[in-house]
This record gives C-alpha cells, structure tokens and sequence, in this order.
C-alpha cells in the first residue's frame, strides 16, 4: 500500500517538473519574439537637414509668397484703373504707371528663383524648374508691352497684363507634395521661418538695411504747395497727392503717384523711379527731384539743368 503511494507521488513530481520546463521554455520563446517585434518597428533615425537646403527650401517659400503679392497687387491696381471715371486721362496715367512697374516686379520674382539653384533633391528641383519656366515666359511676354499702349487702350492693355500676371500660381502638387515623401525635405521644409502660413517679409528690416531713406514720415512742406501753375519757368517744388498734368519750362508733363513709385510721362517717354530720392532728367529742359514720398503722396522739385 504504501509503495503504491509513493510511486504515485514520484510521478505526478516528474509530470509537474517537465510542465514547468515545457512552460519555461515557451515563455522565452514568445519574449525574444517580442523584443524582436519592437526592434523591427524602431524608425529609422533621419538626419538633420543641412543649413543649405534649409535656405534653399525657404527660398522657395519666399518667391512663392512674392508671386503672391505680385497677383494681389495687380489685381488691385486693374480695379483702381477700371474704376476711374470714364477712362480718361486719369485711367491713361493709372495704366502708365501700372504697365511700367509691373513687369519689374515679375522680373526680380525671376532673378530670386534663378539665384536658389540645384537643392540635391530631384523632386524639389523639378518643382523649382516648372516655377521658373512659367515666371520666364510671363517676363518675355511682358516685354513686349510698352508703357505707351496706355494711352490707346488704358483699360485693356492692363487687363492684358494682369492676365499674364494672374497665370503665376505655383505648379500642383507644389512644395509640401514632395515635402511628405522626402524625410529630409520635410524637415528642411519644418525649419525654415518663410514656410510658416502667414509669413511675410520683414519689410522694417529691409529699411534699416537699405541705404534709402525712410519714406514713412510725414512729407515735408512744399514751397509752391499743389499749385502746379507755379512750374510754367521750370523751377517749382510741388506736392502731388493724385494724376496731374505740369507744364514746365515749355514741356508738358504727366505724373502720377501710385505705392512706392513716381510715373513721369511724357509725348515721347515714360519714366518711372523707385521713390523718394530719383531724379528724372528731360534732356536738357527739365530735371524733376523726388524729395520726399510716402502713402499720401510726393513733394516733387523741378528744375531747369
């Protein structure tokens, strides 16, 4: 009887040690292949972007914004012209001054992309290719466009242009297409402050470096005020705050003051300068000084060379 037992006993002991041993051994099994799970779905580390394509990629951001700009102001501009009464004059001196400034604008948008260059990643210098191609054909049509057709047609000849103007939206997909696909892209695309919706140039940190003066003051007081009659000898210093006509010094002169810009027009040129501080010379007649210009207006001097 008591053999029996102890028999009983020696094999339920080894049934119990080889179920633990069974047991242990598949525990084990079933945590390495954990550990081996969670190795494999570790990402791969990306590295940083370089400083370069950081710059590059703000870069393109920047001109696309500029584009932008570009595309609003024009419309704005082809508005105020096709607003103004009746089209006369007034609209002639509006599209003057449009069609002049207009294509220089699209010009510097050009020479921004052209100075980016290569990024090193194929995606990104295809879009960078298409952009630009599409900028160049619109500055080789607007170089056909004079100024002058203004004066045949001030309504149409804008819409012309803005037509052109309006076709420089960026490529589909644009930036943040590739930007998803390319680890480094994307994080270059993450860095750079010009990709931040919303963002616009520092137009106060422009001024301070530009050696131009600060045309945001009040103008000066002119000494002939708006009396445009006081320039018939040549020599006036005048306020202009919309299109005038000024004969000076026998030479009739249309000028309008429109943004940051002075138009000058005459029966065989057109002028136009960048602000306070240009000078445009009518062949020995008549020299006109901007001395001063701001939102409101120009204090504009003439003088006889």
């Amino acid at each position: 009887m008591s053999r029996r037992v102890s028999v009983t006993v020696v094999a339920a002991g080894l049934v119990l040690a080889v179920g633990m041993a069974v047991g242990g051994c598949g525990g084990g099994a079933e945590e390495k292949a954990d550990a081996s799970g969670k190795e494999s779905a570790r990402p791969t580390p990306v590295r940083p972007p370089s400083k370069e394509l950081v710059e590059w990629v703000g870069g393109m951001c920047e001109s696309t914004a500029t584009l932008e700009d570009v595309r609003r102001d024009s419309a704005a501009d082809l508005k105020e012209i096709r607003n103004t009464a009746e089209g006369g004059s007034s609209a002639q001196l509006l599209a003057t001054s449009y069609l002049s400034r207009t294509p220089l604008a699209v010009e510097d948008a050009e020479s921004a992309l052209k100075e980016l260059g290569p990024s090193g990643v194929p995606a990104a210098d295809r879009l960078l290719d298409a952009l630009l191609k599409k900028v160049s054909g619109v500055v080789a049509a607007l170089d056909d466009v004079s100024p002058s057709a203004a004066f045949d047609d001030a309504e149409g000849s804008a819409t012309d242009v803005d037509k052109l103007v309006q076709s420089l939206t960026p490529p589909q997909p644009d930036l943040p297409a590739p930007a998803k696909k390319d680890p480094r892209l994307a994080a270059a695309y993450e860095r750079a402050k010009q990709c931040t919706p919303g963002w616009k140039p520092d137009k106060g940190a422009e001024e301070t470096a530009s050696p131009a003066p600060d045309p945001t003051g009040p103008l000066p007081r002119a000494k002939d005020g708006t009396n445009t009659g006081a320039c018939s000898d040549g020599e006036c210093e005048i306020l202009v705050t919309r299109p005038v006509r000024i004969t000076a010094n026998g030479l009739t002169v249309n000028v309008s003051v429109m943004n940051e810009s002075v138009t000058f027009m005459t029966a065989s040129s057109i002028m136009n300068l960048g602000g306070q501080g240009g000078v445009a010379k009518f062949g020995d007649d008549l020299k006109a000084t901007v001395v001063a210009q701001n939102e409101d207006g120009a204090v504009l001097e003439f003088t006889t060379p």
